[in-house]
């Protein structure tokens, strides 16, 4: 059993309570909240139950996290204490002081990954895996040298900092070595950066299996750029800068040419953070605090190689015996083909009923491609709208709207081109579609479109069918294989009308405020939430079952955080699975002691979300794209829809029950805001792994599909613990 240490606790606030304006319920940081999800994230690294490169990946997810998090989290704490403004959080906690508590907790985190990666690299080694000091290949120097001159050294500019030459701008998240030089002719000492070229793997190969950082390579070499000095001492540092875009939206003539400024601008952002190998002298450092204009608590030490970002590098080897087994989705069984040589018609087996597709379980590619796919060829479909939010760069769902566009067919594409890090592909997107014919639109002034939505209309007979899609997650097929999301394939007429009337809100100027089935944000999500929570607490006063169940990313709306503190001091049983920021304290007696929080962290990423409430023993399910997040129920254009399919229902309700059952890769959340391992608390090994329990569910119900006598089978399967 892997050792966990526990978690430092987060600071507790006190957030307003609608029961008494003079009681206060507690509030966890979000912003310290998430970073005990970064924690969680490490801890898969350090668990050596996990294959070896497996773990490597978890120290490359870690980082890029946590760079994430400083270019707009960070930033935009700081850009509150430039401004003199001191709101006040819901945890009380001011701009000023969450900065200093971020710090603090991510100097012990970035040091205990320096200290894992220490030992993972002493564990590859024994693999066949080394990662080399440039010392430690003394008979590689000739050949490196020569691969310095043709391969590196004509990609370097080294830029010297003197009266003559000011200090050199920075680019956000770039590797740079700092230079001490002197002249031996006047004995004067100088300074110089060097860049270090990220279009070249940073894992320089010198033998299969053997390498030695680009880095070393050009320290060892920098008597080819200094000619004539004496190099005195060469250390990494590298800067974070704010990457947030803001652009006046009803002010923007054009929203796609000002989004495309503000993504220039972005590197040209201001410096957050300063991050320095730990060898690096007093007097270097504060050369570069002051060169870059940070801080000296902005500077972090790391022990060690500095951006593990790239070790995506060796997470690509090709080492099968070093990584779990590649997971293969299935085909979901109402989609198999009917034969080898033709796929499954969609539309008629969503005519025969709802289907619910669980990624990456089951295939993105043989389901919702397909439907986009088999809509763009088919002559009887007339229009096909969908939403965008994050694609994959050789999109196939795109490339099916463009074939449609360019076959006569009314093609309405909403581009959400202010997706944080996507708005460049986006705006590829758009363009590439604008000029096959389809109709491109980038959402509605000041909120962000969030949903995952498609809508198809279908000639049929003499009148026409409305068959969606409504998911949790992006349009994306590479991240379709690496993240937990569901979607509900239907053509039930209220849903389709519902859809018609969101994308007429979309592109044009309705003004929509009711909805049949769905809920959506900022319009009716919210409200509805708050109603069916005060619904179970009028089931629990009754003296009726009452339960609520929510899986999400983040659960961190102050006013949803007190209904759930109200329902819990009503009696009503509360089960939340939250990823990744839960600013809700369980467990705290006489306020929480009805609520649980875990929360799975593994082989793919969670994102679906899912709600059920009781309803008095006639439960309501819903799947969307919203978190319960201030952003998402008030600024963005959210839809979740009710799950109203039998079967899909219990597919629910078996997900969320295999996912309750995990004592492998889940987390409890304590009253005194920490978190722990579930296995840790219960001691003893886990025996549910949410991950493999679900791929065995969907072979098993490919398979019975595919043989409906092995649905017998299936049937015994069904204990998460089998």
């Amino acid at each position: 059993m892997a050792t966990v240490r526990p978690a430092a606790a987060p600071r507790l606030g006190r957030g307003r309570r609608r029961a008494s304006r003079d009681q206060r319920a507690p509030i966890l940081n979000r912003e310290l909240s998430w970073i005990e999800f970064n924690a969680r994230v490490l801890h898969e690294a350090r668990d050596a139950r996990n294959p070896i490169l497996e773990r490597v990946k978890f120290l490359a997810i870690f980082a890029s996290n946590l760079d994430e998090f400083f270019q707009v989290r960070v930033s935009g704490l700081r850009r509150q204490v430039q401004a003199g403004a001191s709101p006040h959080t819901s945890d009380g906690m001011t701009p000023a002081q969450q900065l200093d508590a971020i710090r603090d907790r991510v100097r012990d985190l970035i040091a205990d990954h320096a200290s894992i990666w220490a030992g993972i690299r002493t564990e590859l080694a024994a693999e066949g895996v080394q990662i080399l000091d440039y010392d430690q290949v003394p008979e590689h120097h000739a050949t490196l040298r020569r691969r310095f001159h043709d391969e590196i050294f004509p990609v370097l500019t080294p830029l010297a900092v003197d009266p003559g030459h000011p200090f050199p701008y920075i680019s956000t998240l770039s590797l740079s070595i700092a230079v001490g030089l002197r002249d031996p002719e006047t004995g004067d000492q100088r300074f110089a950066r060097v860049k270090i070229p990220p279009i070249l793997p940073r894992l320089f190969a010198v033998e299969r299996g053997k390498f030695v950082l680009l880095d070393q390579v050009i320290e060892a070499n920098l008597d080819e750029l200094f000619r004539g000095m004496d190099i005195l001492e060469t250390h990494l540092f590298r800067v974070t800068r704010d990457a947030d875009i803001s652009v006046e939206e009803d002010e923007a003539d054009d929203l796609l040419l000002a989004i495309e400024e503000e993504v220039r601008r972005r590197r040209f952002g201001e410096a957050v953070r300063l991050e320095v190998e730990r060898s690096m002298p007093d007097v270097t450092r504060a050369i570069l605090v002051k060169g870059i204009g940070v801080r000296d608590e902005d500077c972090f030490d790391v022990a060690g190689m500095l951006d593990l970002t790239a070790l995506w590098q060796l997470v690509d080897l090709d080492r099968p015996d070093l990584k779990s087994a590649p997971h293969v989705p299935v085909v979901p069984g109402r989609l198999l083909p009917p034969d080898d040589d033709e796929p499954a018609d969609v539309f008629a087996q969503i005519r025969a009923g709802d289907i619910l597709v669980h990624h990456p379980y089951e295939s993105f590619t043989a389901s919702v491609e397909r439907f986009v796919q088999q809509a763009a060829d088919d002559p009887d479909v007339l229009t096909i709208k969908q939403t965008l939010y994050r694609t994959s760069g050789d999109s196939p769902i795109v490339q099916a709207l463009i074939t449609a566009a360019e076959r006569g067919k009314q093609v309405v594409v909403l581009v959400e081109i202010k997706a944080r890090f996507d708005e460049a592909n986006n705006i590829v997107w758009a363009r590439k579609l604008e000029r096959a014919g389809a109709h491109v639109v980038y959402g509605v002034v000041g909120l962000k479109t969030h949903s995952k939505v498609l809508l198809v209309v279908r000639r049929e007979g003499h009148g026409l069918r409305r068959y969606v899609h409504i998911g949790t997650g992006n349009y994306n097929s590479k991240t379709a294989r690496l993240y937990v999301d569901l979607g509900i394939l239907s053509c039930r007429e209220e849903l389709g009308a519902d859809v018609t009337d969101l994308f007429n809100t979309l592109t044009g100027l309705s003004r929509q405020r009711v909805f049949r089935r769905l809920l959506v944000a900022p319009i009716t999500l919210r409200g509805r939430i708050m109603e069916l929570v005060e619904r179970e607490i009028a089931f629990a006063k009754a003296g009726q079952d009452a339960r609520i169940m929510l899986k999400v990313n983040s659960l961190v709306d102050a006013h949803v955080i007190e209904a759930l503190y109200e329902a819990s001091r009503a009696g009503v049983s509360v089960d939340l699975i939250v990823r990744g920021a839960c600013c809700l304290v369980p467990g705290l007696p006489g306020v929480s002691d009805k609520i649980r929080v875990s929360s799975i962290i593994g082989e793919f990423l969670e994102h679906s979300r899912i709600f059920m409430f009781a309803n008095g023993g006639r439960p309501e399910w819903y799947i969307g794209s919203a978190d319960l997040m201030e952003r998402n129920l008030d600024r963005r254009i959210e839809v979740v829809t009710p799950v109203e399919d039998h079967e899909a229902r219990a597919r629910l309700g078996r997900i969320i029950d295999v996912m309750l059952s995990d004592d492998r890769r889940s987390w409890q959340l304590g009253a005194d805001g920490r978190w722990q391992r579930t296995e840790v608390l219960e001691s003893k090994a886990g025996t549910v792994d949410t991950f493999n329990v679900l791929k065995d569910d969907a072979a098993a119900a490919a398979l019975a599909q595919a043989d409906p006598k092995m649905s017998q089978l299936n049937a015994g399967s069904m204990d998460p613990r089998a």
